[in-house]
């Protein structure tokens, strides 16, 4: 069997009690940074066999994975945090266990797109999740193309790049759309500004942008 089992975004606390039991009872767990990882898992005292599994090496391992799971091992995959496969590494090995008819279970748990959605007050009930926008070529042209986009658009961005985001946005979107950035979600300095996106142009221009953000921007109002 292979576990996706998420993992939290911000406060250590925010993992279930069933992912615990699954980290604790896997043969081998594949993490994302086995630094990152050793922190929660130790945390926890959770010592098993682990393997670092990311973007770089993701194919180089889809096979020796395989075979373990063939052989009847249970492999749980985590990445640095919240939900393995949502902007992170997952669909490759899940895909193959598919096609090898490996069965594969997802827990529910931890991402950073839903509390940043549900806390926005922009209607959630019909959104569209992005992830994040190419860092260079074909940026313009994805913005554009949501142009008539009417559901709630969510995106990630790093700090080095959300004023520009916000900035490119507002120029295809229009400065007056409403917009909620969350960044640092579940931890100690944890902030959501909510507004235009040329209010939050403003915000993010006169305080410098730390942690992780999430975009949740209103769509298009519909005729």
């Amino acid at each position: 069997m292979l576990y996706i089992v998420p993992t939290p975004v911000g406060n250590l606390e925010d993992i279930t009690l069933r992912a615990l039991r699954v980290l604790k009872e896997a043969d081998l767990i594949l993490a994302e940074d086995t630094r990152t990882s050793r922190v929660l898992l130790n945390h926890y005292d959770i010592h098993n066999q682990l393997e670092s599994y990311h973007k770089y090496n993701e194919h180089g391992k889809l096979e020796s994975v395989a075979n373990r799971l063939r052989g009847g091992e249970t492999v749980a995959l985590i990445s640095d945090a919240g939900t393995p496969g949502i902007s992170d590494p997952g669909f490759l090995i899940v895909r193959e266990c598919v096609r090898l008819g490996i069965d594969v279970q997802c827990l529910p748990g931890a991402t950073a797109v839903i509390p940043a959605l549900v806390a926005s007050g922009i209607p959630c009930d019909r959104f569209v999740f992005e992830g994040f926008l190419p860092q260079k070529k074909g940026r313009i042209s994805r913005i554009a193309a949501l142009s008539e986009e009417t559901r709630t658009m969510a995106f990630y961005e790093s700090p080095y790049r959300i004023v520009k985001a916000l900035t490119q946005l507002a120029e295809v979107m229009g400065t007056d759309r409403h917009v909620a950035v969350c960044r640092e979600i579940s931890k100690i300095h944890e902030e959501c500004v909510r507004g235009t996106l040329a209010e939050a142009i403003a915000h993010f221009t006169a305080h410098e942008p730390r942690g992780e953000f999430v975009i949740v921007l209103a769509g298009k109002p519909e005729k």
